[in-house]
């Protein structure tokens, strides 16, 4: 490009152009980004659960597992659905009869509550998945040149704009 052309103006890249207004294409920007990753981060799930020896699930059912996992403490349906800030309680109730055919998690009644916890089987599940992740994610991250500040500070970032999100979508329900 020869010295006295200007730049190109930087067009941002968004998935509605219509619903934008002159002041608002950062959020537009950043709202297609989610819309990428969120369907890049659930391929990614399906296809390491895959990997590490289960087809057929949803990212929602190697969510479930996950968090079912996490902690090796029993988990409510109420309890699930709070951490992974989920309104459908029938889908996570769904994922996790799935789950508990497949012999991953199982269910304990104590009163009037159901409480899920991880098998054996679905521990080890979980730790397959870990190795796959290992091998096919992590390591790869660990040689990008960015530090894991970088990386918390976007996490914090998409905490705060869920927050944004969530009071727009109570604002727009009692409209």
């Amino acid at each position: 490009m020869p010295e006295n052309t200007p730049p190109k103006p930087v067009v941002p890249i968004v998935s509605s152009e219509h619903l934008t207004s002159p002041d608002s294409w950062h959020l537009s920007e950043f709202e297609y980004g989610m819309i990428i990753a969120n369907n890049a981060f659930s391929r990614w799930m399906v296809r390491c659960m895959s990997a590490a020896g289960h087809r057929d699930f949803s990212p929602l059912d190697v969510l479930v597992l996950h968090n079912v996992n996490h902690r090796r403490r029993q988990k409510r349906l109420v309890d699930i659905c709070f951490v992974l800030h989920i309104e459908d309680h029938h889908t996570v109730n769904y994922s996790l009869k799935k789950l508990v055919k497949l012999g991953l998690v199982e269910k304990e009644k104590q009163g009037k509550e159901i409480f899920y916890s991880a098998t054996t089987e679905g521990e080890e599940v979980c730790r397959r998945y870990r190795e796959v992740r290992e091998r096919c994610l992590t390591s790869v991250y660990r040689n990008l040149e960015r530090e894991g500040e970088e990386v918390s500070e976007a996490a914090a970032l998409l905490r705060l704009l869920s927050g944004l999100y969530d009071q727009a979508s109570r604002a727009a329900a009692s409209l």
